[in-house]
């Protein structure tokens, strides 16, 4: 269960991805049904000054032993160097080892690969990062192409935003959909654009701010069981299909159809982990309507069979 976090802050700190962190995990949100987290902010030495990338100076209450025991540590983007302190290497091996998740924003992984933990592993970082990370770190498989990647206990990020995408995944992971859900509605961002332990889908799940748009969508939402067409959806929102369809690419980047299979996924994600409805149930409430037809959308979308990411994400919510 995750309960203890630690953001572990070095000298070159990045403010918004160190922001990111602090978000999804040092707020307390128990009033929207959120766990609390016992949240800490650890630096090499209590009280020190760390220089952050914009200037300023972060004075963090904790040392590294505050690492002890905690089930998760969070490594947020920091600036790039030949050498870091080697005690905050060894904290990180030693977290590790006793086994706690590790978890990498942005160039935050290159603290990870300096402590010998990404060895024989995919991992991700920012674009921008990725060819100097995989020419200092060769025995590390660098993928640039994907959000984040899930090792199981090691976790890492692509840039910025990135973050908060691996960061609600490890509390989708650990806590279920329904509480990764909530956090994000807080944060108003998507509380899903990946799926799966070491899946990878590059495109988010797509929204819409058009009003004349956004309604119909949530209407549809709320009946995934439902038959819908782009005729259906067109005369709802008053607009002829190809007017409809046009003003829906503009607004998500994606067609009307696509954007409801995903919806379905998201919804089957989540029965999945949280009912016992068997797949053929899954298949009609989602509105797929057959349990090949589920497996079709679901494997493409998450890159596993229902049946799997049940047994994945249900033993590990409970």
């Amino acid at each position: 269960m995750l309960q203890k976090v630690a953001a572990l802050v070095v000298d070159g700190l990045a403010m918004f991805e160190f922001g990111v962190v602090c978000e999804v995990f040092g707020i307390d949100r128990t009033d929207d049904g959120v766990p609390p987290f016992d949240f800490r902010i650890a630096a090499p030495r209590a009280g020190e000054p760390i220089r952050t990338a914009v200037g300023l100076d972060l004075v963090a209450p904790h040392g590294l032993d505050a690492l002890d025991g905690v089930d998760l540590v969070a490594v947020p983007a920091t600036t790039i160097r030949d050498d870091y302190d080697p005690a905050v290497l060894d904290a990180l091996r030693r977290a590790h080892a006793r086994g706690a998740t590790i978890l990498s924003v942005c160039s935050g992984v290159f603290v990870l690969a300096a402590a010998g933990l990404l060895d024989g592993r995919t991992v991700t970082t920012h674009w921008r990062h990725a060819d100097e990370l995989a020419r200092r770190f060769p025995a590390v498989c660098v993928d640039a192409d994907v959000l984040f990647v899930d090792e199981g206990d090691i976790v890492t990020s692509a840039g910025t935003a990135a973050g908060i995408d691996a960061c609600l995944h490890v509390v989708r992971k650990e806590l279920g959909s329904a509480v990764a859900n909530a956090i994000a509605r807080r944060m108003v961002v998507p509380p899903q654009r990946d799926g799966g332990q070491r899946q990878f889908i590059p495109q988010p799940v797509p929204t819409c701010s058009d009003d004349s748009l956004r309604h119909v969508l949530e209407w549809v939402t709320e009946r995934l069981a439902d038959e819908h067409t782009v005729e259906s959806l067109a005369a709802r929102a008053l607009m002829s299909p190809r007017t409809f369809a046009r003003r829906f690419g503009a607004e998500t980047g994606t067609t009307p159809m696509r954007w409801l299979a995903a919806q379905r996924v998201l919804h089957a994600q989540g029965l999945l982990e949280e009912t016992d409805l068997d797949v053929e149930q899954v298949a009609r409430e989602c509105g797929f309507g057959t349990a090949a037809l589920l497996r079709h959308h679901f494997r493409r979308a998450v890159g596993v069979a229902p049946g799997d990411y049940r047994a994945t994400f249900r033993s590990r919510v409970a």
